[in-house]
């Protein structure tokens, strides 16, 4: 059986479980263990799937389908592997499953209970994922905060598990905040010390303390955390802040998280961390030759968390380019035809982000429009790429009303419609069309070039699609379906040929971007701003134009 790390949070939430949970996996598989990560979120929906962005942020899809929290997307980016369903359990999913088998008559007229029921489905769920031989080590990040209400039958299982396992089997980090007092310069020990003390009050003892801190930690201070939260002196780790959650695992690494971490569990096969391609990467996004700006044309822009994939896969794709990508978030609920041109001057790049509903709609076409006239790079994903559909119908192929039936159920002309098999789908929860499926790339097209390859497998989330009854039409006036689903004809890629670089996707690319393999349109979407950037420097400056030739 696999060893269980179980990092918990105290005193304030946003501290960053997620970042020092997948440091903590990354490292410990740089020195050859085999690792994953687990969420587990205390509240009662049963997958972030019907939450606003403005709520919990971007929903992250797995490969198998499953909706899930964001922090996923961490564990993935550093850990470039794969989760799935198993990864992410909240409280809804735990309930629904208990409240299932009650109906069922599986507890035997038994009164059902937290304890032992739900605290039985949570470890059980706890323990799925190393009862195979594919994991040496599952770290599972407890979602909120120490002494939430909603979180207690979590910690309780935690602290059964910790009764129930051999004490090299379990271990518990607890992510803490020492916070600078600027008035008094001093950093105050006592939110740690009290958030430890309700950690233990509820029987869960930590063995690692990751302290946040505005300012460097000194032994003093490490050695009066260990005492009053009765941890050894070296099993406070020092997490300051850093310039880019990139920096972490090797800020970890300094700290000696992963050493004490398989000392505490007896771990005494591994090798010296082997981070090259970590470092690499972190040279190049330090320091970068050139930079562009993309201007991400979205609705949720006010909670960045809204679409973090996307922004780390900017992050991705500019270090493989030595580039900074700077994102400047335009609302499309604000942009018009008679600001447009001065909401999105001086981009390098347009990316016209997902989304549902018909709030900001508007201003997106608008957008792509402006994109498209001027020859601006422009990159559409999912509602981005749907935009660039209603945008040509409407103003190349003169379909004046040309629109989605998710904003305009009884349109003339839809050439986005709702999908066949989703027309009968009564409940919001689960019911999209969900994960990765193939998708086969035109050879000669510009989405065939990017991947190098004929056949691609991409994650989806969505209930609309391409109308292929206009398929024909479009083609002929100029974009063409450059990916088409093998299986249903379903268009994912739409591209525009004679544009310098003008492509849009039913899918999600950045949800697959990782700091090891980066998204190749991401890749090649910075690539095309840069150059578009350098041809404007160019034309502005004849003397450098004429070094370029």
């Amino acid at each position: 059986m696999a060893k269980f790390i179980f990092v918990t949070g105290g005193v304030t939430s946003s501290l960053g479980k997620g970042i020092i949970a997948a440091s903590l996996a990354k490292l410990l598989q740089a020195r050859g263990l085999r690792t994953t990560i687990q969420k587990f979120d205390p509240y009662i929906n049963v997958d972030p799937g019907t939450l606003n962005p403005y709520e919990h942020g971007e929903c992250f899809v797995t490969e198998d389908g499953a909706e899930t929290d964001l922090d996923l997307g961490h564990y993935e980016r550093f850990l470039n592997i794969f989760t799935s369903q198993a990864n992410n359990v909240t409280t809804g999913r735990i309930y629904q499953t208990v409240i299932n088998k009650e109906r069922e008559g599986a507890y035997l007229g038994k009164t059902v209970q937290v304890i032992p029921h739900i605290t039985d489905e949570i470890k059980r769920r706890m323990l799925l994922l190393g009862k195979d031989d594919k994991y040496d080590v599952v770290l599972t990040e407890i979602g909120g905060t120490v002494g939430d209400i909603e979180g207690l039958p979590f910690i309780e299982a935690v602290r059964q598990l910790q009764w129930e396992l051999p004490e090299e089997d379990c271990l518990v980090v607890h992510l803490t905040l020492i916070p600078f007092l600027r008035a008094a310069k001093e950093l105050k020990t006592k939110p740690t010390q009290h958030s430890v003390r309700l950690l233990s009050e509820n029987g869960v003892h930590p063995d690692i303390l990751v302290c946040r801190t505005e300012e460097p930690l000194n032994n003093d201070i490490k050695r009066k955390i260990a005492q009053f939260c009765n941890v050894k002196p070296e099993a406070v780790i020092e997490a300051a802040d850093a310039s880019t959650i990139y920096e972490v695992p090797l800020m970890m690494l300094r700290e000696k998280l992963d050493v004490i971490a398989l000392k505490k569990m007896k771990i005494t096969d591994y090798s010296e961390p082997d981070l090259t391609r970590w470092k690499g990467f972190l040279d190049k996004l330090k320091y970068p030759k050139s930079k562009v700006t993309i201007g991400l044309i979205g609705k949720y822009i006010e909670l960045q968390d809204a679409y973090k994939s996307i922004l780390e896969s900017f992050i991705h794709a500019g270090a493989m380019n030595e580039c900074k990508v700077q994102v400047v978030n335009v609302h499309s609920e604000f942009i018009n035809h008679e600001n447009v041109a001065e909401k999105l001057d001086g981009l390098d790049g347009l990316l016209v982000a997902p989304g549902f509903g018909h709030r900001g709609i508007e201003g997106k076409i608008v957008a792509v429009k402006y994109a498209r006239e001027r020859g601006l790079p422009f990159f559409g994903i999912c509602l981005g790429m749907q935009m660039a559909v209603i945008e040509f119908g409407r103003n190349v192929l003169c379909l004046t009303d040309a629109h989605s039936t998710e904003m305009d159920p009884h349109n003339h002309n839809p050439v986005i419609n709702m999908m066949e098999e989703q027309k009968k789908i009564t409940k919001m929860g689960g019911t999209m069309r969900l994960g990765s499926y193939p998708c086969e790339l035109k050879e000669g097209s510009l989405a065939h070039a990017i991947y190098g390859v004929s056949e691609i497998s991409e994650r989806h989330r969505h209930r609309y699609e391409f109308n292929n009854d206009y398929l024909e039409q479009y083609e002929n006036a100029g974009m063409i379906a450059s990916g088409v689903n093998p299986e249903t004809g379903l268009v994912e890629i739409i591209e525009l040929p004679k544009h310098p670089f003008f492509i849009g996707v039913q899918y999600h690319p950045e949800l697959k971007s990782t700091v090891e393999n980066p998204a190749p349109l991401f890749v090649h979407f910075v690539a095309a701003a840069k150059q578009f950037n350098e041809s404007r420097l160019a034309l502005k400056n004849p003397l450098l134009h004429s070094e370029m030739i």
